[in-house]
């Protein structure tokens, strides 16, 4: 009866989830992992004993529910992204997939689109899939590059109810001018689009990379996501948040399960706002081991992309497979991102990468 054999198909289904398969990186047993964009440097010892106390005090009433609104939660995320923002512009969730999913439930669902622009983070046509969205595929350049006037282009084309917009971008790395998320939103007028625009890497952009947080001003369908799980290197805990207008985060709660957010996830997510200094500190060092790989990979004759995230996409000008398997091989864990000739690898410690580069170097040598 349990038979973890047994087919799927002997189940009733919903038809559109017959033969697809569960979202996930490999979970292997490695030296060196660098396949899923976590912040591989460890939680500083002065904010593990924050949270712990601040879960500690928590512990004594987790008889009773949590708050269902989360206000100071709500209000030190506004207060650390600044902007102007205040409590009733921010909305969190379990990560910020579970973000993006709420966002689907409330302004897609059956009979509605969500448009984005693929290469893109292939969690997107899962969660369109999960709450009976269409997903629409846009184009990108043969560079994987996205220009307003594409863009534009092709929202006035097929009218969305939803576009994702991914910057900076995963896989490539690479961030969105604000021209583009302008002109996506002007070209989504008529049809009342939503427009969000997924900044998970963010804190990892190059300098002067603008925000599309100084465009929230005005535009109340535009929505900017974040995540607590890259920068603050929180990945296990499970923390997303947005900044949008008011309105949007009051339509959040007519689809948010009760109590959505746990106690224990709120008092470990203030701990670390209360802390991100400390916690932001590895940023910088990952930025500097991201435009090493860069610079190295360059120098053994690959193609990487400029990245504005803690992630290198490169091209191989090879077998991808072949050299992703090669690395693993050698004990260190890159991400087969699917596009062919390409991989990306996570930037991690200066040791973590040094295993990378050496390993890649060696393929490289022998291939």
């Amino acid at each position: 009866m349990n038979d973890p054999a047994a087919p799927l198909d002997s189940l009733p289904l919903r038809d559109d989830l017959r033969g697809m398969s569960p979202y996930g990186a490999p979970q292997l047993q490695v030296a060196v992992a660098l396949n899923t964009n976590e912040n591989t440097h460890p939680v500083p010892g002065e904010v593990v004993e924050a949270i712990t106390q601040r879960v500690h005090e928590t512990a004594a009433s987790l008889n009773r529910y949590p708050d269902r609104d989360f206000t100071d939660l709500r209000r030190a995320l506004a207060d650390y992204l600044g902007h102007g923002l205040t409590e009733d512009n921010l909305w969190a969730a379990n990560g910020s997939n579970e973000i993006l999913q709420q966002i689907l439930q409330a302004f897609g669902g059956p009979g509605r689109s969500v448009l984005s622009f693929v290469p893109t983070y292939s969690m997107y046509p899962l969660l369109a899939l999960g709450t009976g969205t269409e997903f629409i595929a846009g184009d990108r350049a043969e560079d994987f590059s996205l220009s307003a006037e594409s863009a534009s282009q092709q929202v006035r084309a097929h009218a969305p109810d939803v576009v994702f917009l991914c910057s900076p971008n995963n896989p490539t790395g690479t961030a969105l001018g604000l021209d583009v998320v302008r002109a996506v939103y002007e070209a989504g007028e008529a049809t009342n689009t939503v427009v969000v625009v997924d900044e998970a890497y963010a804190e990892f952009a190059r300098f002067g990379t603008p925000s599309a947080l100084t465009l929230l001003e005005g535009r109340p369908r535009l929505i900017v996501t974040r995540t607590m799980s890259k920068a603050f290197a929180l990945a296990g805990a499970r923390l997303g948040y947005f900044a949008a207008a008011r309105e949007v985060a009051d339509a959040m709660r007519l689809v948010r399960l009760p109590y959505h957010l746990s106690s224990v996830t709120q008092a470990t997510a203030l701990a670390a706002l209360a802390h991100h200094g400390t916690l932001l500190a590895t940023v910088e060092d990952v930025k500097m081991q991201r435009d090493r790989i860069v610079d190295e990979l360059k120098r053994m004759g690959l193609t990487p992309a400029e990245s504005d995230s803690n992630f290198v996409f490169f091209a191989c000008h090879g077998d991808a497979h072949e050299m992703w398997q090669a690395l693993l091989d050698r004990g260190v864990l890159v991400r087969d991102v699917g596009i062919p000739g390409h991989l990306r690898v996570t930037a991690g410690t200066e040791a973590e990468n040094t295993a990378f580069l050496e390993a890649v170097e060696d393929h490289l040598s022998v291939r």
